[in-house]
């Protein structure tokens, strides 16, 4: 567990805070993805920002290819270090995918993916964002593949702890359009639109959620 003390809000991928969260859910999510990964295959990370999940995940799939990816081709360098600097042969090198522009997402006729996955946006990203991400799930999943998504949510208009209520209350007084806790109600209305559906809801440490979505 990271004992460090919380380092102030700040969404920008290389921030001490994203590296402060990162380190401290690391080990909880990829309790998870030993789960669900397959033991073979491809693995795709949007937003993954500097790397430090996909570089930590991929020493314990040796036979899952891992692909990061952004929207911000400024952090991939930080990406090629990690896994350079870990000699992973596993992960590719990043690719950027803009999830409002379907032009820059990766040609479904040269790969398919079992899982793609993505950790703590919503917070700090516009709900429009899912539709993208659905709409991506839609053309680059395998038929049994799945899209994990990671931190915090509302559920039916509601805050699931106080902690999350207090969370929230710090991110909107930035006063920043968009940012907040999003419903896992709107996800599913969006993943329902590009054919799928949420098949699991899985709890984790400080008041998270894994949302597991796949095809009905």
């Amino acid at each position: 567990m990271n004992d460090q003390p919380r380092p102030p809000i700040d969404p920008s991928p290389l921030c001490p805070y994203v590296a402060w969260a990162g380190n401290r859910n690391k080990d909880p999510i990829l309790a998870v993805f030993k789960e669900i990964f397959p033991k073979e295959g491809d693995a795709l990370e949007l937003a993954s920002g500097s790397g430090l999940h996909v570089t930590y995940f991929a020493p314990h799939f040796p036979t899952v290819r891992f692909q990061p990816s952004d929207y911000d081709v400024t952090v991939f360098d930080s990406i090629r270090e990690k896994r350079d600097d870990k000699k992973l042969t596993t992960v590719a090198d990043p690719i950027r995918i803009d999830l409002t522009d379907k032009d820059s997402w990766p040609d479904a006729a040269a790969r398919l993916y079992d899982v793609i996955f993505v950790i703590n946006i919503f917070q700090v990203a516009p709900l429009s964002i899912a539709d993208g991400i659905f709409a991506l799930g839609e053309e680059l999943l395998k038929p049994s593949g799945e899209i994990a998504i990671y931190g915090p949510f509302k559920v039916d208009g509601a805050y699931t702890t106080p902690s999350n209520q207090a969370f929230d209350g710090e991110i909107l007084a930035a006063g920043v359009a968009e940012w907040g806790l999003k419903d896992v109600r709107d996800l599913e209305k969006s993943a329902k639109a590009h054919g799928l559906a949420l098949k699991s809801r899985i709890d984790m440490p400080a008041n998270n959620f894994i949302l597991l979505f796949g095809r009905p």
